[in-house]
């Protein structure tokens, strides 16, 4: 079982940053995607940013520029840096994880709310 916990959202004025963090534990073999969903009430659940174990990251074009994936490899954790956020961005944040422990697995945070006053 892998465990996915999240930490760093709140409440902030546009314009302002968040980071956001998401350590993995467990019985992990490797991650093959360390990944950030968002979801917005009446939305769908959608991948805003994403970063394979080769180190290619991946962006949504609405966050594109503002955001940037990163991670601690060693560690399990990765990080969503948010810039120049928007009422818009509002939303609960959700890390993913495409896990091998040792089969292949798809875990989920249990989200963290972001919201973001105009």
């Amino acid at each position: 079982q892998v465990q996915l916990v999240e930490s760093g959202g709140g409440l902030v004025m546009a314009g302002s940053s968040l980071t956001l963090s998401c350590a993995a534990s467990g019985n992990i073999y490797h991650i093959n995607l360390m990944g950030w969903y968002r979801q917005a009430p009446g939305n769908e659940r959608e991948l805003i940013a994403a970063i394979r174990s080769g180190g290619n990251t991946e962006y949504a074009d609405s966050v594109r520029g503002r955001f940037t994936i990163s991670r601690d490899s060693a560690q399990y954790t990765w990080y969503l840096q948010m810039e120049n956020l928007k009422p818009e961005d509002t939303a609960r944040y959700y890390c993913y994880a495409d896990v091998v422990s040792p089969s292949a697995y798809e875990a989920w945070g249990q989200g963290t709310l972001v919201a973001v006053s105009g």
